[in-house]
């Protein structure tokens, strides 16, 4: 029997009509790897304020471009970017190993929720926002007053942020956690 495509459009959560062409889809992840434009992972880091002193982590991190960006960029001191996909960790490696930045940055092949991130000074997301939801309250218990957190596209429902920014079209959100 065939299923139309109209079926099986009917059958998707809405959602899914918004995520990039460019999305790869892995049922057991609770995000599709879907890259960063370079100049909004840029963008982001620089709303964030990334400097020298600062450890940036990156949850769910693909191919590692905004780990790789902060420390050769921006100099961050390090930067760690967590993923459960494999593919997307060794990925990551390759890219620090040819950008010259694998001392300086770490990817480990974790669930973004079991992510450690106390140590963080900034963090970057680029997720869902029912995921954002969900990781909001762990973000606000564990980070440090003064950490930044920038999201790419999906904001944290009802928690405001500092400042918000269009690049080519696309949304960038800041907040400050104590704040």
């Amino acid at each position: 029997m065939r299923t139309s495509i109209l079926a099986i459009a009917l059958t998707l959560p809405l959602g899914f009509l918004s995520v990039p062409a460019a999305a790869q889809f892995n049922e057991n992840l609770d995000v599709p790897y879907v890259p960063s434009p370079q100049e909004v992972v840029d963008a982001m880091l620089k709303l964030a304020g990334v400097k020298s002193s600062d450890t940036v982590i990156d949850l769910g991190c693909g191919d590692g471009r905004i780990v790789v960006t902060a420390v050769k960029k921006f100099g961050a001191a390090r930067a760690i970017g967590y993923d459960l996909d494999p593919d997307r960790i060794k990925e990551a490696n390759d890219n620090a190993k040819e950008n010259g930045v694998s001392a300086k940055v770490k990817f480990v092949e974790k669930n973004l929720f079991d992510a450690e991130i106390k140590e963080a000074n900034v963090i970057t997301l680029y997720l869902l926002p029912g995921v954002n939801e969900k990781l909001k309250p762990r973000l606000l218990k564990e980070l440090k007053p003064g950490t930044r957190i920038v999201s790419h596209s999906f904001s944290m429902g009802d928690w405001q942020p500092v400042k918000q920014e269009d690049i080519g079209g696309r949304r960038i959100y800041l907040w400050i956690v104590g704040k």
